[in-house]
């Protein structure tokens, strides 16, 4: 299992809309995220600056990077794009963040 972190940025006026289509996501983007061996997935929000900070456990570096070519992961992004920063593909502007401590 690797333990992954990352940090995306919603639009500030747009954190209720982004937390509301969260609860719950789509049962088939669901599905493909365990499908691809991830597990334990959560994302906080910092309310000072905005970031939201991803962790999530996964099986693999290439099932996680698997899912961005997935059909319901496109839809997603496409459908989330306007609450937070994006790439041109609609991908979240996202930030690998390195593990520094770990408590097991």
């Amino acid at each position: 299992m690797i333990r992954k972190a990352f940090k995306m940025r919603v639009f500030p006026e747009q954190l209720a809309e982004y937390t509301r289509r969260h609860q719950p996501i789509w049962p088939e983007l669901q599905e493909v995220l365990k499908a691809h061996g991830v597990s334990n997935y959560s994302i906080f929000h910092d309310a000072e600056t905005h970031a939201l900070l991803g962790y999530a456990e996964v099986a693999s570096d290439e099932q996680w990077a698997a899912i961005a070519g997935t059909d319901v992961c496109q839809r997603w992004w496409q459908y989330m794009r306007e609450l937070m920063e994006t790439n041109a593909d609609a991908s979240p502007v996202s930030v690998e963040l390195r593990e520094v401590f770990h408590l097991a």
